[in-house]
């Protein structure tokens, strides 16, 4: 297996390591999560490059490298969102456009017209990876301070309300990139979902 798939599963691997970590509240575990994540994130931003510039791009690594980042990102999503540092809504929505999105791709390989990855949909990666850097953050911030009402420049209430809004910022980026997605591929989104009728009311549809 080449380098670049081989940080590809590195990321998949810190994943756990990342949300075992945010389960303990304490300073030290609190970094130890911002270090794994940022990790993790790193070699998201390595193994793309190492894979141009050695050519070592392949379909394998097409498909694990956007795998990746969304059990990174969903996970950890998932645990911020479990210890309510996050809203659930906010993270079932980000999934649902994710699970919506990889199907459509995996349908689109399959009928061997592969998506192209948009740039949006790159930003709208790194709008959820810098939103879990600034949690993360402020979850530093917390554990350091926790007799105090705030960190200085700002109340605990003013920070909570502060990433609630970057927060919702983030999942209607990761929603509106779901409606590009489907309007550009809308040839693919018709031919699945009749794909999909013919599978679950075949005899209606022969009707």
């Amino acid at each position: 297996m080449s380098l670049p798939n081989q940080l590809t599963l590195l990321r998949i691997a810190l994943t756990p390591v990342v949300v075992v970590t945010l389960y303990f509240e304490t300073l030290a575990f609190r970094i130890a999560a911002l270090a794994f994540f940022l990790l993790a994130a790193l070699t998201d931003w390595y193994d793309g490059r190492l894979a141009r510039k050695l050519n070592y791009v392949s379909k394998l690594g097409n498909f694990l490298d956007p795998l990746a980042d969304k059990i990174l990102v969903l996970s950890t999503f998932f645990a911020l969102a479990y210890y309510g540092i996050v809203a659930m809504w906010m993270v079932i929505a980000i999934t649902a456009r994710d699970l919506v999105i990889t199907l459509l791709r995996l349908y689109a390989d399959w009928k061997r017209r592969p998506v192209v990855t948009s740039a949006s949909a790159k930003w709208k990666t790194a709008s959820q990876m810098a939103a879990i850097y600034l949690i993360l953050l402020y979850l530093i911030l917390r554990a350091a301070l926790p007799n105090t009402a705030g960190p200085g420049w700002g109340t605990w209430g003013e920070w909570d309300g502060g990433l609630s809004v970057m927060m919702q910022a983030v999942t209607w980026i990761t929603i509106a990139t779901a409606a590009q997605y489907l309007f550009e591929n809308r040839q693919h989104v018709r031919s699945l979902a009749l794909a999909c009728v013919r599978v679950i009311a075949p005899g209606k549809l022969a009707k």
